[in-house]
């Protein structure tokens, strides 16, 4: 029992100070889509896009498509030579923003890249996590696992939880 109860509370030390930043799905232009005349450098200005996060492009796919370009190419709106051509026939793409880079994307058919359809996004690495906050709980307590060489500082009411949880197990055996 008394190993059940240590593993049980490494098992919820480690769930507690896991720490894990989810990757977001942006919509690219919001409600307004991958159109046409819609300023995309303004829509993405505020946004910090991290990495693993995902574009999703939405278009009408007979007009228009998605395609990752360098900066020059960007910048000219050049489709030629294209780094990745993300358009898989839908309308409905996802860039996965799987490196922390500069992505340069815009739409080279009907002439999209030269009505707006460009967007720049920079990838970065995602914040730390912020520090936990000290305990000021007058019912916490120091306790040494064995097997640990540190001490962690835990709520007596984990342990109260963990012993439960190990009861309701106990009892369903």
């Amino acid at each position: 029992m008394a190993r059940l109860a240590v593993l049980v509370a490494a098992a919820v030390l480690a769930f507690l100070t896991a720490t894990e930043v989810a990757a977001k799905k942006w919509t690219v232009g919001d409600n307004k889509f991958w159109n046409p005349n819609i300023n995309y450098t303004i829509w993405a200005q505020d946004k910090h896009f991290y990495l693993d996060d995902w574009l999703y492009f939405v278009y009408e796919r007979n007009q228009y498509n998605v395609i990752e370009v360098n900066e020059t190419n960007y910048i000219s709106c050049n489709p030629n030579n294209p780094i990745a051509n993300w358009s898989r026939g839908a309308g409905r793409d996802l860039v996965h923003l799987n490196v922390t880079r500069h992505y340069y994307l815009i739409s080279g058919n009907g002439g999209g890249c030269y009505g707006g359809m460009k967007l720049a996004v920079l990838v970065e690495k995602p914040p730390p996590p912020p520090a936990a906050a000290p305990i000021k709980n007058s019912a916490t307590r120091t306790f040494t696992l064995s097997g640990f060489a540190s001490q962690f500082v835990i709520p007596v009411a984990v342990f109260a939880a963990v012993g439960t949880m190990g009861d309701a197990v106990l009892r369903m055996w």
